[in-house]
């Protein structure tokens, strides 16, 4: 697998000049909010794309959907979302419920470029969506509180690109950033509407589980 790395970074800086870092509130109320995540199949050569629906505000799962799609690039950092979202729109368009919000497991505009694979799906599908990454790929923050719901502003590029959130007590924080057509204030939010008592949203706590191919996940949900 080899690419043009120069060419894909003018790509990405040109998708990411498409990012609109506003959008939704308090009162927006979503018909569905979906999880999405990907893993990988046969030693990395196949992405696995997952988006799970929800009904909102009961966040039960209403769909689930699985792209395998044929990986073209070889894992470079800061690259990934050309990775991954082949795989993700695959499987967006396999979905009979289009969700009004997409939470995905890995960065928004906290990206050297400022364009994680949350912001590269959600330029491409112009869904409002927030990027919630396990761990920090860019960008500056002080230091957390030991207690759950404890969070700090992310800087990245001298500007605010999301937050860090302690989620769940004893446990690693989040990297919360804007994806597309959401706030920096409002992807706090609407994550934090979205936690049922584990360290993920539940959005993207099922996404990863099924991307994962977690026993637990495949049994619940007879995932092939």
């Amino acid at each position: 697998m080899t690419a043009d790395y120069a060419a894909l970074k003018v790509q990405q800086l040109s998708l990411a000049a498409d990012v609109v870092g506003e959008g939704l509130s308090r009162d927006f109320s979503p018909g569905f909010i979906a999880g999405g995540d990907v893993g990988f199949e046969q030693q990395g050569t196949i992405a696995r794309g997952v988006i799970v629906v929800l009904r909102w505000p009961g966040l039960e799962i209403v769909e689930h959907r699985i792209a395998r799609v044929p990986v073209t690039l070889p894992y470079i950092p800061g690259f990934l979302s050309f990775r991954e979202c082949p795989a993700l729109l695959a499987a967006w368009q396999q979905l009979t419920h289009r969700p009004d919000l997409l939470l995905i497991d890995g960065q928004g505009i906290a990206h050297p470029r400022g364009l994680g694979v949350a912001s590269h799906i959600g330029v491409l599908t112009d869904v409002p969506t927030i990027g919630i990454a396990k761990n920090r790929l860019c960008g500056e923050y002080s230091p957390l509180e030991e207690g759950a719901g404890a969070c700090q502003p992310l800087y990245c590029h001298h500007q605010q690109a999301g937050w860090v959130l302690r989620s769940k007590i004893r446990c690693n924080p989040l990297f919360i950033s804007i994806g597309h057509r959401v706030s920096v204030d409002m992807a706090l939010f609407w994550t934090q509407q979205c936690l049922r008592g584990y360290r993920l949203p539940e959005p993207t706590r099922l996404a990863d589980g099924i991307a994962s191919r977690r026993k637990g996940f495949q049994r619940w949900l007879n995932v092939q």
